[in-house]
């Protein structure tokens, strides 16, 4: 177990992982709102009693354990720290309920792309179309009512949006280090690219944001459960 300092707010557990990317972005909501919490790490192929009956459903992390009461998922668990914790600067969600349901909307974008899996003719087929869908949100930053000429998805302070994306950054980048590709060209997405690096920089962000070479085994890891073919009978 390790223990995260970040200001005092009752009795917080996570339950997660230090290299999972849906886990971060728990961890930058947190940071962000300066909430204290005990950080449990969890051996996936060993998952604890406590993760078990926390998640009883999915048995997947992150989990956020507040008061004794679970909550799952990470979207999920950033939108209860936001309501939990509504009088704790920033607002992670929009009190806008359009600019809400289109932060909510750009979020299940992101998550609805899933991450790289394959290898060969797959794996480039896969660099290929998330090289598309960050081309869309290069877009959304240029054009969009909602975003356009501000430094984040949020606006002037990091948001739902923000986090949904920003806990796959050091993902992201490990990911073009492991399949030799670039996903975010500076020059093809300069707005994407400027709000990575204003994002991985930012207070309550820089001080979670793993490095991503140590993301790598975890990346090899992940893939290897996905492409390796189904054990004989």
């Amino acid at each position: 177990m390790a223990m995260e300092a970040c200001g005092e707010a009752g009795n917080v557990k996570l339950l997660g992982a230090s290299n999972s990317p849906v886990v971060l972005r728990v961890r930058i909501a947190l940071a962000l709102k300066g909430i204290h919490y005990e950080f449990v790490e969890e051996n996936l192929l060993n998952k604890s009693q406590l993760l078990l009956q926390s998640n009883p459903v999915h048995k997947k992390i992150p989990v956020l354990i507040h008061n004794g009461k679970p909550v799952c998922e990470s979207m999920i668990i950033v939108q209860y720290i936001e309501e939990a914790w509504d009088s704790k600067a920033p607002n992670l969600m929009p009190k806008d309920p359009y600019d809400r349901a289109i932060a909510r909307f750009w979020a299940a974008f992101v998550d609805d792309k899933g991450v790289l899996t394959g290898q060969g003719e797959q794996q480039q087929k896969a660099v290929e179309d998330s090289v598309a869908n960050f081309l869309v949100l290069e877009e959304a930053l240029r054009t969009s009512l909602c975003f356009s000429g501000k430094p984040y998805f949020g606006g002037d302070e990091i948001g739902f949006v923000d986090i949904a994306l920003g806990g796959m950054l050091a993902f992201v980048k490990a990911l073009q280090m492991a399949t030799n590709s670039v996903l975010i060209d500076v020059e093809k997405m300069p707005l994407l690219s400027a709000w990575m690096d204003r994002l991985c920089k930012a207070d309550g962000v820089k001080e979670v944001m793993p490095d991503p070479a140590n993301q790598l085994e975890f990346i090899f890891a992940f893939r290897a459960r996905f492409t390796s073919p189904p054990a004989a009978n």
